[in-house]
């Protein structure tokens, strides 16, 4: 059963949220990442929904959700914004997947928030320092010079970032998509403000507890990815007990889109477990 769009509506503590939810069976979470939107996890979502119940949302600040000036959109906003949305769907302990910093988000509202999953799946998760490619650190050094780019000029950096987290190249479809929201009135301030509010000391917090982490817990990574180095990632792995490990040959950060079927198959028999 396709995805038609984010046709629910949420009021979070941080803005409205936009969610939908597809098929029949166990609740499985997704969370996209940064700079991206739920888009990303569409055809993954498609494919898991002949199993289960798929819950899809755009984070307050990205996609079609509400996005404002004064907005707070960090990772300690994030994963707050989580816990009340599981709240208001009735989830106690649904599967969760995370991407990005959708996997940080996840890792918060666990360990920090106190929601409960029965699985954990993490794709190549923004979960320890140093965050993101060195160009996200550039623009979080110099955001307010960024952020007065003219809107073609603006257009253009933001093509460029997002066509980078691919491997294999992304379809112009796939990149229009990803780009969209990010080019309106509200888009373009949007952009460089989750950048500006990215704190490492959201994770750092988080860091020490990861051996604590008591269920079953996947990690994913593209071999390629020049986001998030493979090596960070295998060692986020190693500080998990028990934590299965799962690489993806051929594959940037984007692992979704470079290799859908790869990667949803990793997540059904980890699902299936």
């Amino acid at each position: 059963m396709a995805v038609q769009g984010l046709t629910e509506v949420f009021d979070s503590s941080q803005g409205r949220v936009r969610w939908a939810s597809t098929g029949t069976g166990p609740a499985v979470v997704l969370l996209h990442g940064t700079p991206f939107s739920s888009y990303v996890w569409r055809d993954v979502a498609t494919a898991l929904s002949s199993r289960h119940r798929v819950y899809l949302w755009d984070m307050p600040g990205y996609g079609s959700s509400q996005m404002s000036t004064g907005q707070e959109v960090s990772l300690a906003a994030q994963g707050q914004v989580f816990k009340e949305l599981l709240e208001h769907w009735g989830l106690d302990a649904p599967q969760v997947v995370g991407h990005d910093f959708g996997g940080a988000v996840a890792l918060r509202a666990h360990l920090l928030h106190g929601a409960v999953y029965s699985r954990l799946a993490l794709v190549s998760p923004v979960a320890l320092a140093p965050w993101g490619s060195p160009f996200f650190r550039l623009v979080g050094e110099h955001t307010e010079v960024f952020e007065r780019l003219p809107p073609p000029l603006h257009r253009a950096l933001v093509r460029e970032y997002v066509t980078s987290a691919s491997a294999t190249g992304l379809r112009a479809d796939q990149v229009e998509r990803l780009v969209r929201p990010w080019l309106s009135e509200q888009g373009q301030p949007a952009f460089y403000r989750q950048i500006e509010q990215a704190d490492q000391a959201h994770t750092e917090q988080m860091r020490d507890l990861y051996p604590n982490l008591d269920l079953p817990v996947l990690v994913c990574w593209g071999q390629e990815d020049t986001w998030i180095r493979p090596e960070r990632t295998r060692t986020l792995a190693s500080m998990i007990p028990g934590a299965r490990r799962r690489p993806i040959e051929g594959t940037g950060h984007l692992v979704q889109l470079d290799a859908p079927a790869q990667l949803t198959a990793a997540l059904v028999e980890f699902l299936q477990a």
